[in-house]
């Protein structure tokens, strides 16, 4: 580890140095695009998801030559509670499964020419059970965030997040509430597919959670090591060094957005480079889009995490760009325009 794991002054410090949006890339995009051989806005999103490649690029001619899947994996200590239909074990076994080749995840990237990387963080040491004190110490949550800053490549032009951890809806749904407030239930959902028994436990072990933790979660980062999980500190993490090194960021499901809500709530604006690959069946993910103000690009009922809505996602992008950049001009294809019409 190096130098940037520091307390959460310092991280607070960084968040504030964050760079904007490169407008006036984004009115180069604008000029090209009323140049092109279609009626104005014809393509709907697809002109926005341009423009915003663009602002977090800085480049007036964007584009996505090394685009990335990233998945952080965590064991949670909240598993002891019942929370999940699947053990602990399984995240390592998925974990290998990634590596292998075997998930849908390298089924989707392998298709539309997507880089994948897995982060293991300390699998065999869950965080500790939250029902019964935090999940984490501040220094530890700051380095787990630090490693999600320090993981990725420069090199990489468009960032999808995606995670794997066993009880980590169980953990989203707590942040959430701690967040928003509201009915509990509202933000449970069944996460692998517990049964009414383990819903009822998943409701129970949140309940217990927040009872304990009510005095700290005016905070988000004191929300985040007392309730998350190391998956959800680095992801943190990964957002800021993307916003840092102007890389575009597509977010997954209902726990990929826990750490978007966590910055959220610190500062609206931290999550501006962000786009929603896809709207989670899981949960009240569509109420958490609502309120971090973004539009899901897909909707297909999808819950199983690993990135896999976010890469999915990228083939739109990509879509996108490709139009922008590979449609003629009216002038060079000898098309009157609106304002040289027959």
């Amino acid at each position: 580890m190096s130098t940037l794991i520091k307390p959460f002054d310092d991280i607070r410090q960084m968040l504030e140095t964050f760079p904007t949006a490169a407008q006036a890339a984004v009115e180069e995009v604008k000029a090209r695009d009323r140049l092109l051989t279609k009626p104005a806005g014809a393509l709907g999103r697809l002109e926005e998801i341009v423009e915003w490649l663009a602002a977090w690029q800085d480049r007036a001619a964007p584009q996505i030559d090394r685009p990335m899947v990233a998945i952080f994996a965590g064991n949670h200590g909240v598993v002891n509670q019942g929370v999940s239909a699947f053990p602990a074990i399984v995240t390592q076994q998925m974990v290998g499964n990634f590596t292998s080749g075997g998930a849908a995840i390298n089924q989707i990237c392998k298709t539309l020419g997507v880089g994948l990387k897995v982060f293991e963080l300390a699998l065999e040491k869950p965080t500790r059970d939250f029902t019964l004190e935090p999940a984490m110490e501040e220094r530890e949550a700051a380095a787990t965030l630090a490693y999600g800053f320090e993981a990725i490549d420069g090199g990489v032009d468009l960032l999808a997040l995606g995670e794997m951890g066993i009880g980590n809806t169980t953990s989203a749904a707590t942040i959430y509430a701690a967040l928003y407030g509201g009915e509990i239930s509202h933000w449970v959902g069944r996460g692998t597919g517990v049964d009414d028994a383990g819903l009822k436990r998943k409701l129970a072990a949140i309940e217990a959670a927040l009872r304990l933790h009510k005095d700290h979660l005016k905070d988000p980062l004191e929300i985040m090591r007392r309730v998350g999980g190391r998956e959800i500190a680095a992801l943190m993490g990964a957002i800021c060094v993307a916003r840092v090194k102007r890389i575009p960021v597509v977010l997954d499901g209902y726990v990929v957005c826990a750490a978007a809500a966590l910055l959220h709530a610190l500062n609206p604006h931290n999550i501006d480079h962000c786009i929603a690959g896809h709207q989670s069946a899981e949960g009240a993910h569509g109420h958490v889009l609502k309120i971090l103000g973004k539009n899901p690009l897909l909707q297909l009922n999808m819950r199983l995490g690993e990135g896999s809505g976010a890469a999915l996602s990228i083939g739109l992008i990509k879509s996108a760009l490709a139009c922008h950049q590979g449609m003629a001009t009216f002038e060079g294809a000898g098309v009157a325009d609106q304002d040289h019409n027959a």
